[in-house]
């Protein structure tokens, strides 16, 4: 490169003007990239206006606009509506810089404020970090989709969340993408099953849907075919979050090696889980590797100094969340284990395990296969569902049998056993009239609004609840859902949608564990039935948290029924498994982790354990720790307790929230409803008159907190990418509601769920921060100034005075620091003699000119030309003076760099001492990755942008 065009480069800075292909642009952000550096814009001109481009400083003559040259132009507009709006969009359009821990969008979303998650967010955001990568290990319940959205608003504001990829496990897909819009206003296209198809008939099939969209949610499953690849190799993003993260931790997995490429395509990087590890050290670190390659030494030991770093974890009882949340989670009631007495079709069957697979004669269970202890337990797993389960297992066990004596022996034994099942189907189970009575007691009828989740594990026993509960309850058919994996992805997530709304007709969900993992049942249910009795603690807890979590109201009751047959050995052995959900509600108020408890960390490897118990050959003791013997162990799950569990020395009503300590705006306007509102009308004639006569039919009703109006062409495009379920519920299209109040926002979510229409979706939308039409008013006001313009008005200044804005930015084109100053000139007949002063806010700089309130403007300010020369002279002094700002910055800047460099050295002089295995080798490549990322966080670039000419309200001419 050049000198001449490295020094040009130096002043493509994001909020630069420049001139490209004869148009004026806004510099939004800038990246060096294989191909040279690549400048993303915003279009100023008329040409361009509302338009985004990406230009390539190689391939296009890219020319910043000289900020000393700007012309002063005068502000005639009523209140100075014009530059009001000028300099609000500018701020707006300004990223917060890296370095700010400041919150400012997310504390203003459509989400409680509460502490516990807004300190996720700053250690998300945490510079000593230089990229903001975290796991996210919040217990079940505590909100971590909301931490989710709170973190990517935080970085959509600091100008790094323009590209953004979500993953999650398909059934939570809708319930997702409902919460980033609803609360944060961040639109994500769906691609489940309908999305995909929609996609393809709108884009050509060689094209990815990864590079026509910029923001995508998906599945993992989907994510991992060979197509979504190959696209996604060449696809960088600058925040990926990935949910149930524990799916990743197998190096030998394709859930692996596709974390792998999006960790290294990723600027941010967000896991979430509530079962953060396995008990496996490698497997673990292996997560922390995918945050920091350079986390973990190359000897495969992680640090507690820096899980602490990069994870985070409370649970329900930790002094944070217990402090924070109140009323809003209430506790739990104490589980009911409800023992039910089987009927004789069942104890038949119960005999015939008992004497013939479970106590055998001789001590030998007529099974041919492996594990022949075991499998014995899987009949009796699959009986105490339900007998219409058992007879299913049964017939698919025979379906698998070879040929030979000891096949003949366990077909003959399975076929009295199954003509035993099939005898009890035609039967209700005992389990069943105990399930009606629970639901009777709960007040689950017609005509009644109650509502219970039903959970069980086979698909045959859910089929058959399904079946009958609706006429012995005295229900619709419609009344009880059933929910299970085979059902297609849309139609898992219209059936959790419906459970959550008021006027469904939903009372009754029937589900298998599909629902037990980030599905959220709590909104219109606060009662859980266990109609078989998971073998797994992790299974328990999933299940449990579905409706004991934050923002349920009602004390949430679990109830788990549990089969008695009169064989005393078989009884004896299942009794084992009421003890479960006692252990679980034990560790859930201790730890808020039960998977500790057996460190198996997988409902399989629980259920092993759990048979071996129930065949004697272990004792539950030896299998299950008790909440003391995992604090005093010295794995990870006693690392996780030592750093993040173990009992806090301040108490919940010692702990002291912490106010939200930033601005989503830059004080001209009181919220974003009077934004708004100037916006419009500087931009039409009349706003309020319909769309062809220069107006968009806007009303407001500040009585209701509402406001409307009917979308333009060109904001309309814009909303195409809003989730098409919501598009087409509500038809924003034909006019567009806004709630102007969190009260307002929040009661319209809640009335979603009660709405008559069955759409989950808000009948008005709530005008956050970040909320698209904001963008497009912003980008309407930046368009009122001609190319390297700046307006000359009035304020409570003693002479005239220039606004400056400094921006420190790196080689990724982040911007590290930011500086409000003003440059006063008590003497225009002598320029040079200058009087500058820093502020710490745009707020701050405001106020001291005199612009904390609307100001009435009296006629255009007079003698532009002596205000011309003060630009000039504004600037030269505002760079000297910025200069030591941003030293002190990039001092800070490299000083981490620095840090961090040396940490990736120690590794590299760990790595050479030890073999170069493969895995080592890979992991390198990771780790030099890194250090050119680190190398690129270095500022180079400064930019200073005169923004506004303050003169006194009474002009003299000196």
């Amino acid at each position: 490169m050049t000198t001449a065009l490295a020094e040009t480069h130096a002043d493509l800075a994001p909020g630069s003007v420049v001139v490209i292909r004869d148009e004026e642009w806004l510099v939004t952000s800038t990246e060096d990239t294989a191909d040279g550096l690549l400048v993303h814009v915003q279009g100023l001109g008329e040409l361009v206006r509302d338009s985004t481009a990406s230009f390539y400083a190689s391939l296009d003559r890219i020319e910043p606009l000289d900020p000393a040259a700007a012309r002063v132009v005068a502000d005639s507009s009523p209140h100075y509506r014009t530059a009001r709006l000028w300099l609000e969009s500018t701020y707006r359009k300004t990223p917060v810089p890296l370095g700010d821990s400041n919150l400012t969008v997310s504390t203003r979303a459509l989400a409680d404020a509460l502490t516990y998650q807004q300190t996720a967010v700053r250690k998300a955001l945490d510079p000593a970090n230089l990229r903001p990568r975290i796991l996210l290990a919040d217990a079940v319940g505590l909100g971590k989709t909301l931490e989710i959205g709170m973190i990517l608003s935080e970085l959509v504001r600091r100008g790094r969340g323009e590209r953004i990829l979500i993953v999650t496990p398909r059934h939570v897909l809708e319930q997702m993408q409902h919460e980033m819009w609803s609360r944060f206003a961040l639109p994500f296209v769906r691609l489940d099953s309908a999305g995909i198809q929609r996609v393809r008939q709108r884009m050509p099939a060689t094209r990815s849907p990864f590079s026509f969209y910029k923001r995508v949610i998906i599945s993992i499953d989907t994510l991992k075919s060979e197509r979504y690849i190959a696209h996604l190799k060449k696809q960088r993003w600058d925040a990926v979050v990935i949910d149930e993260s524990h799916n990743l931790a197998n190096v030998a997995t394709l859930n692996n090696q596709l974390a792998r490429l999006l960790s290294r395509n990723a600027e941010a990087l967000i896991l979430a889980s509530a079962t953060p590890h396995n008990g496996r050290k490698e497997s673990f670190a292996e997560l922390l590797r995918l945050l920091d390659p350079s986390a973990v030494p190359p000897d495969g030991v992680a640090s507690p100094e820096e899980v602490e770093r990069l994870v985070i974890r409370r649970h329900r009882h930790s002094p944070e969340v217990a402090g924070a949340v109140g009323a809003d989670w209430a506790e739990r009631q104490e589980p009911v284990n409800r023992l039910v007495q089987a009927s004789e079709p069942e104890n038949a069957i119960a005999r015939e395990l008992d004497e013939t697979w479970l106590h055998p004669v001789g001590g030998v269970s007529p099974h041919s296969g492996q594990n022949s202890s075991l499998f014995p337990w899987t009949l009796a797993k699959a009986f105490l569902s339900s007998p219409a389960a058992l007879r299913d297992t049964v017939v698919e066990r025979i379906k698998r049998l070879g040929a030979g004596p000891a096949a003949d022996t366990e077909r003959k034994a399975l076929k009295r056993l199954l003509d035993l099942a099939s005898a009890a189907v035609p039967h209700k189970p005992a389990k069943y009239h105990a399930l009606l009575d629970e639901l009777r007691r709960i007040g689950v009828k017609k005509g009644a609004s109650e509502r219970a989740v039903v959970f069980a594990e086979r698909i045959a026993t859910l089929r058959w609840l399904q079946e009958h509960l609706p006429k012995d309850l005295g229900l619709p058919r419609e009344a009880v859902e059933i929910m299970h994996g085979g059902l297609a992805d849309d139609e898992q997530q219209r059936i959790v949608e419906a459970f959550k709304q008021e006027q469904a007709p939903i009372r009754v969900l029937v589900t298998g564990d599909v629902a037990s993992e980030g599905v959220n049942l709590h909104a219109q249910c606060h009662e859980l039935i266990h109609f078989d009795i998971p073998w797994s603690l992790i299974r328990i807890e999933q299940r449990n948290g579905r409706i004991d979590r934050y923002g349920q109201k009602t004390p949430p009751r679990i109830t788990a029924l549990l089969l008695e047959p009169t064989s005393e050995r078989f009884a004896g052995d299942i009794r084992v498994l009421a003890s479960l959900v006692t252990k679980e509600n034990e560790a859930h108020t201790a730890l808020g982790d039960v998977a500790s408890l057996m460190g198996k960390y997988d409902v399989d490897g629980e259920e092993e354990q759990i048979k071996a118990v129930l065949a004697g050959a272990k004792a539950l003791d030896d299998v299950v720790r008790t909440v003391d013997e995992v604090a005093a162990s010295d794995d990870l799950t006693g690392l996780f307790y030592r750093l993040f569990d173990a009992p806090a020395v301040t108490s919940p009503d010692q702990v002291t929230p912490r106010e939200p300590d930033g601005r989503a705006g830059s004080g001209l306007y009181p919220d974003e409803i009077s934004y708004l509102d100037e916006a419009l009308r500087a931009a039409f004639i009349d706003p309020t008159a319909p769309p062809g006569n220069n107006g968009v039919a806007w009303r407001r009703n500040p009585k209701f907190g509402t406001a409307q109006m009917v979308p333009p062409k060109d904001l309309t495009q814009r909303l195409a990418v809003l989730p098409q379920s919501y598009l087409a519920d509500r038809r924003v299209t034909d006019e567009f509601v806004l709630a102007t109040t969190s009260l307002r926002g929040k009661d319209r979510l809640e009335a979603a769920r009660r709405d008559e229409t069955s759409s989950s979706w808000p009948d008005a939308h709530f005008l956050s921060p970040l909320h698209p039409v904001l963008d497009w008013a912003s980008d309407k006001a930046l368009a009122h100034l001609n190319r390297n313009e700046v307006f000359a008005v009035r304020g409570d200044v003693d002479s005239p005075t220039v606004l400056l804005l400094g921006t420190l930015t790196n080689r990724r084109g982040q911007v590290v620091s930011t500086s409000w100053l003003t440059a006063e000139f008590p003497a225009l007949e002598d320029p040079d003699f200058t009087l500058v002063s820093p502020y710490a806010s745009a707020h701050e700089a405001l106020q001291a000119l005199g612009w904390g309130t609307t100001r009435a403007n009296p006629g255009a300010v007079g003698d532009l030309d002596r205000l011309q020369r003060l630009i000039p002279v504004a600037v030269r002094h505002a760079r000297a003076q910025m200069r030591e700002v941003f030293a002190a910055a990039g001092a800070d800047v490299a000083r981490r760099v620095e840090q961090w460099v040396r940490r990736l050295d120690a590794w590299d002089t760990e790595a050479d001492a030890l073999l170069q295995r493969r895995e080592l080798r890979q992991r390198r490549v990771s780790v030099q990755q890194e250090r050119e990322i680190v190398t690129a966080m270095n500022p180079d670039r400064q930019l200073v942008r005169p923004l506004l000419v303050v003169v006194p309200q009474v002009e003299t001419h000196a």
